[in-house]
């Protein structure tokens, strides 16, 4: 079966050219030009993953990702920004979203990240001879994993900083899993590119940047010593100073 898409796009040359363009990839799509739309068919036939355009009249994206979140509805989300500030894409990340394309963007890159967005939850790419994303180790062999003072339950997808929990997305959680089973390893910036997203986006992306920012304020705490190090030209390594 085609796997389902949830296009909410107020621009009608750019909705009608990505939704000839996803049904072309061989997804099945459905098209609606506003948020309302987006929530009542979200709610009425669940898709498989949504994209979302974040300035839309009435609900805009942000509102429908909370909306969807806030009733616990996990179905990844791709926004579709013209606003290229970290500040802007921390909000798309702070609403819920998994991930983001800035306008104009590259068809292709669309659909890089929706084949990756699909993967992670299981969905798995299209049969379109993309690479699949590397192995991960059995969760099943270390459920339950303790490093500098994190504690993270794999399989519940629950994490600790002493006694504080952390409310992570999907996405946090599982940068920040790969750098915890990795503890003071520096991972290059296409490594964790490759294991999280399951493609390159290039040295030009901030996506990992941002995602990694954003942890950060999530884990850190007055007068504890940071975890995550940013590695200048290299990568990132989670470590205890």
């Amino acid at each position: 079966m085609p796997q389902t898409v949830l296009l909410a796009e107020d621009d009608r040359a750019i909705r009608h050219a990505l939704e000839r363009a996803l049904t072309l990839e061989g997804y099945r799509v459905t098209a609606v030009a506003d948020g309302v739309e987006a929530l009542a068919q979200a709610h009425r036939t669940p898709p498989d993953v949504l994209v979302l355009d974040v300035m839309m009249p009435g609900i805009d994206g942000l509102q429908v990702c909370r909306v969807l979140r806030a009733e616990g509805d996990r179905t990844p989300i791709l926004m579709l920004t013209a606003l290229v500030e970290t500040a802007d894409r921390i909000a798309g990340l702070d609403a819920g979203a998994d991930d983001y394309v800035v306008k104009p963007f590259d068809v292709e890159e669309v659909f890089a990240r929706l084949r990756a967005l699909l993967r992670r939850t299981g969905g798995g790419p299209l049969d379109d001879g993309a690479p699949a994303a590397p192995p991960r180790e059995p969760r099943a062999a270390a459920a339950q994993v303790a490093v500098a003072g994190l504690r993270m339950d794999v399989q519940a997808r629950r994490v600790w900083r002493g006694q504080r929990e952390l409310e992570l997305t999907r996405t946090e959680f599982e940068l920040l899993e790969l750098l915890v089973r990795n503890a003071g390893v520096v991972l290059d910036h296409s490594t964790i590119y490759d294991r999280i997203w399951g493609y390159d986006f290039g040295p030009g992306s901030k996506n990992l940047a941002v995602y990694v920012g954003y942890l950060r304020r999530k884990l850190d705490e007055p007068g504890a010593p940071s975890l995550i190090h940013t590695v200048r030209g290299v990568g990132y390594v989670l470590r205890e100073d």
